[in-house]
């Protein structure tokens, strides 16, 4: 089975409400970006691109990447 991850780069650090926005997936801090990263569907996928718009966050780009599941 293929499984769908994708990662969000966003512009900057992400202050502690932003943090607390994004609970639900990994968020990794970088030198100038922050990237938000998990397992979504369409529907989840499109709820984080709303979450990023609603904390006023830059997006820089969307990357989906695909992985083999054992299951």
């Amino acid at each position: 089975m293929i499984g769908r991850s994708y990662e969000i780069r966003v512009v900057g650090s992400l202050g502690p409400a932003a943090r607390e926005a994004f609970t639900d997936v990994a968020v990794e801090v970088e030198p100038t970006a922050t990237v938000l990263c998990g397992d979504v569907d369409q529907v989840r996928l499109h709820a984080l691109l709303d979450r990023v718009r609603a904390c006023g966050l830059e997006l820089m780009v969307i990357m989906q990447v695909l992985f083999q599941s054992s299951g």
